[in-house]
């Protein structure tokens, strides 16, 4: 009996080490595959160590690729939290309507991100989309949704949008239904308004909870792919080139293999660093929190 008490530690801890080993190991060897330059012109590669890396900081198209990437990911992670928290404030009011309203708000988070923009796709159409159709009686008709860089972008942003709103909606409303009742019965008592008590109660209680959201949404942002190459393919032109389409066109279509991978790694450093400054917030905005509820 004392040997399997010793050894239940060890046996626990395999799930997770095998989990780390799967994704440590291909991350380190696609790091090793950059230090060389694989191509399909290239079977037999050479070691240019970080010549890779050099080549990716001093092209042009990845400063477009990476300024398209930001102004991605911060239009859809601004939009989504103010959307988000905006709809859990309504249906935070019990209601029957209310109720109805927040079992429907799952519906796009049922629906694959891919196959959300292909659907949006069909519906942006300038000729035969349901969506200039119905803009057609006030004047708006014909226009060329993703035919334009601008358009484009912000087609491919509102895709988004649609897709993940609802997620920051149900996390803001579990934080919402989680704040303590004590302090908003002390502001009522006092005679304090709506507009007061959000601004000096609800939203520094909320703030933990929705940047949780906008941490969860800006990471994902910075990396997609699936929606904004579903509708765009990351045209007109490289209007809607991210970074991780850019890493495919050069991995993939262009199979400059170990180009491709650095254009990852890049990417990954620079959603982690994205990540360890918006946690390093996060406990700060927790404490904050705290404050406020005692």
């Amino acid at each position: 009996m004392g040997w399997r008490l010793t050894l239940r530690p060890y046996v626990l801890i395999v799930p997770a080490l095998l989990l780390t080993c799967g994704i440590l190991y291909p991350f380190g060897l696609g790091l090793y595959y950059t230090l060389f330059d694989f191509s399909a012109s290239k079977p037999q590669p050479d070691m240019v160590r970080f010549e890779n890396y050099r080549a990716v900081f001093t092209q042009e198209a990845f400063w477009n690729s990476a300024w398209v990437t930001v102004l991605y990911a911060v239009g859809a992670a601004l939009t989504e939290t103010v959307l988000g928290v905006a709809v859990a404030l309504l249906l935070h009011r019990s209601s029957l309507l209310g109720r109805v309203l927040e079992k429907i708000l799952i519906l796009p988070l049922m629906i694959a991100p891919v196959i959300a923009a292909i659907i949006w796709k069909l519906m942006l159409q300038p000729s035969v989309g349901v969506v200039n159709h119905l803009l057609r009686p006030l004047g708006l008709g014909g226009v060329q949704w993703t035919d334009t860089p601008t358009g484009a972008l912000l087609s491919s942003i509102a895709v988004d949008v649609w897709v993940y709103t609802p997620f920051v909606a149900i996390l803001a409303l579990a934080g919402l239904r989680s704040l303590p009742t004590s302090p908003f019965e002390a502001a009522a008592v006092d005679g304090a308004g709506w507009w007061y008590t959000f601004r000096r109660l609800t939203l520094p209680m909320l703030w933990p909870y929705v940047l949780v959201a906008v941490i969860f949404r800006f990471m994902d942002s910075l990396k997609v792919f699936d929606i904004i190459y579903a509708l765009t393919e990351g045209g007109p032109g490289d209007s809607t080139v991210v970074l991780q389409i850019r890493a495919y066109l050069e991995a993939i279509r262009f199979q400059r293999y170990s180009f491709g991978i650095s254009y990852t790694i890049v990417l990954w450093a620079v959603v982690y660093l994205a990540a360890m400054v918006l946690v390093k917030h996060l406990g700060k905005i927790q404490r904050k929190a705290a404050e406020v509820t005692t």
